[in-house]
């Protein structure tokens, strides 16, 4: 908004810093009604000049001091937040009452005080409320004093009909033109604090959860999903790593990860929960449903291995990732006050970091005793992080993940352990057991 005015648009943010950045806004309105106030100044001036340049010198010249006066009005600013505005107000009005008494209410020139209703508000703020309110009534009184004090009849110059209905149609124009112009970039500038304000919200939160509470901020978010997948990962030696590299390089380095991580989130439609320290969880399926959760989890989590050791090179370290990835009931819900997360608890959220942890290195067998298992490892192996497309559990096997299955006491589960090559050991959960490694 109001870009279109080039190096003008500077003028915009005069004299506002220092003040907080609400306020700031609120200024910056004060500014671009300022400087509409002088354009509209000049183009009377213009008009004048064009009727009769020496029969109307002398409203010429107030015109043009009019323009100075408000260009001036920023210089306001630093004695407080509304002293340029009641300037504006008090050098407008009397600009105004002075033209219609010089022209008569046939000039329409009394309809700009309807400016003062439409962006009053806008200019002082809710917390300046009685002075808005103020400015108004005067404004309104100022019009309905203009238009039974100065009938034709009493005007102080005999002007041309056609001037008259000049101003009056400039009136009208520089009216619309200024509310408009002035409304809109207030809605402009709240439409921008309002997502300022949303981003924080919408960094902690998944999207449909931030949606939620926007819309009902005080409801309790909880949740039971009956089918959602989670992911845990974390590198392997990163705290000895991370005590010979310093807090900065390690900073660096575990940003861009996190980073890269993000975007792989993102990419494949699932949602970071939370990072603690060099760990990262994420999950598919819990705020939004997703048939295919457990897909694009997997199909995740078979690219963090070779990004990891791409990350390590360019670094000039040695990092190997340990993922865990589980598919089950869970439930989650925002927790806490202040500073509040969202977080996803249950014991499929349990199996995936306890498989994080384990350390172990997956041989393929060759049997899968559940038919919806092999669809479901077929499924997660349908592209390759190369590219390739696979067409059997043991394709998945040669990409490094381990599968498994949760008996009754749990309900189904489906599991995976990344970068591993030996046999995954005896699950401490009872009614476990693997199936396919």
């Amino acid at each position: 908004m109001f870009m279109w005015l080039g190096p003008l648009a500077g003028f915009l943010k005069f004299g506002t810093d220092g003040y907080p950045r609400a306020v700031q806004r609120r200024l910056r309105i004060v500014n671009a009604m300022a400087l509409l106030i002088a354009v509209f100044s000049v183009i009377y001036a213009a008009v004048f000049a064009y009727y009769d340049a020496e029969h109307y010198r002398h409203l010429i010249v107030v015109n043009l001091l009019l323009a100075v006066i408000v260009l001036l009005v920023p210089l306001a600013h630093r004695i407080n937040d509304i002293a340029a505005a009641v300037l504006i107000a008090i050098v407008e009005y009397v600009a105004l009452f002075f033209f219609v008494r010089v022209f008569g209410h046939e000039s329409g020139i009394q309809i700009n005080y309807i400016i003062a209703a439409a962006v009053a508000f806008a200019i002082y703020g809710l917390s300046h409320f009685r002075i808005a309110v103020a400015v108004i009534a005067a404004g309104l009184v100022l019009h309905l004093a203009a238009w039974f004090l100065f009938p034709p009849e009493r005007a102080l110059f005999n002007a041309d009909p056609s001037l008259l209905a000049n101003l009056y149609i400039s009136s009208a124009a520089t009216t619309f033109g200024i509310i408009a112009l002035i409304v809109g970039y207030a809605f402009t500038v709240a439409d921008r604090a309002r997502a300022e304000a949303d981003a924080p919200l919408t960094n902690i939160l998944p999207e449909a959860i931030a949606e939620r509470l926007k819309e009902r901020p005080g409801e309790t978010v909880a949740d039971s999903v009956a089918e959602a997948s989670v992911m845990f990962s974390d590198l392997v030696g990163f705290t000895e790593l991370a005590q010979r590299l310093g807090a900065e390089r390690t900073v660096a380095l575990l940003d861009q990860i996190v980073t890269e991580f993000d975007r792989l989130a993102v990419a494949h439609g699932v949602e970071k929960i939370k990072t603690t320290g060099d760990g990262y969880m994420a999950v598919a399926g819990v705020s939004r449903p997703q048939d295919d959760h457990l897909v694009r989890l997997a199909r995740m989590a078979l690219r963090l291995p070779d990004l990891v050791e791409r990350l390590s090179a360019t670094h000039g370290v040695n990092l190997k990732i340990r993922v865990g990835l589980a598919s089950g009931p869970v439930m989650a819900g925002v927790i806490g006050a202040d500073k509040f997360s969202y977080d996803v608890w249950g014991e499929t959220v349990n199996l995936a970091s306890w498989l994080d942890r384990t350390r172990c290195r997956a041989r393929f067998r060759s049997r899968i005793r559940s038919r919806g298992a092999r669809q479901r490892l077929r499924l997660c192996a349908a592209r390759t992080d190369r590219g390739k497309r696979s067409r059997n559990a043991r394709d998945l096997a040669a990409q490094r993940v381990c599968g498994f299955l949760a008996g009754p006491e749990l309900g189904i589960f489906s599991g995976f352990l990344l970068g591993t090559r030996a046999s995954l050991p005896r699950l401490p959960l009872r009614g476990v057991r693997a199936v396919s490694c």
